[in-house]
């Protein structure tokens, strides 16, 4: 792990208004991850962990407070700039693996390349070689639904990896797992960390938060 920050959030709010009134996702939350940490976000359920990582990944954006991505000021982005700042800078691990069922698992994991200027042959190179990394090249020709929920998660991880990204974004990678499956998964992500990638990882499960190396807890949409 080295001291360059790479993601800084400060003062971050996310509210919806309602009839009812004003509903808080997170509350005034900030902190800060280095370049090759491994950070879980924990809590219970509907406690906004899911809301703060899909801000984290420029997938949504906040109502109050700032935002930096490695130099990149979220508030200042346009719509565009945001795709290509994810595309570029962040790799995606979600609970439900999203998978392209009528796509082989070389061409999904291939997928985020596609908006490169990169030839077919260079994509599906780097692809094999992500599928290589988890232990999944043999399953190259195959398809999703021809995969056990576990191996369509270490496809999934191969996937964030394609692009070389500056953090990986797991939203509860391991809920729609067994334990075993689960915590092969979790290994898999304790040997990034070891090979020098930043995670940052969303769950409620404190077994697999204890996994990383410093936890973020959500409360009611705080930091406890």
């Amino acid at each position: 792990m080295n001291n360059e920050t790479l993601i800084k959030v400060t003062g971050l709010s996310k509210h919806f208004v309602t009839d009812a009134g004003t509903t808080y996702a997170i509350n005034n939350v900030s902190f800060d991850i280095d370049a090759g940490e491994y950070v879980s976000i924990a809590g219970p359920s509907g406690c906004g962990k899911s809301t703060l990582l899909s801000i984290l990944g420029l997938l949504d954006t906040s109502t109050e407070g700032e935002y930096q991505l490695n130099g990149h000021n979220a508030h200042n982005l346009d719509v565009y700039q945001r795709a290509e700042i994810r595309n570029r800078e962040i790799g995606f691990v979600f609970q439900a693996f999203n998978l392209i069922g009528d796509l082989s698992i070389v061409e999904n994991v291939a997928l985020p390349l596609s908006y490169r200027n990169m030839k077919k042959n260079q994509r599906i190179e780097i692809a094999m070689n992500a599928l290589e990394r988890v232990n999944m090249l043999e399953r190259a020709d195959y398809f999703p639904s021809q995969l056990s929920g576990g191996q369509q998660q270490r496809v999934a991880v191969a996937r964030s990896l394609v692009v070389d990204p500056s953090i990986i974004l797991a939203d509860e990678p391991t809920g729609n797992l067994d334990s075993k499956n689960g915590g092969a998964i979790m290994d898999l992500f304790d040997e990034l960390y070891e090979e020098g990638r930043t995670i940052c990882m969303v769950t409620h499960d404190n077994r697999f938060a204890k996994r990383s190396h410093r936890t973020i807890t959500l409360n009611d949409g705080v930091i406890c």
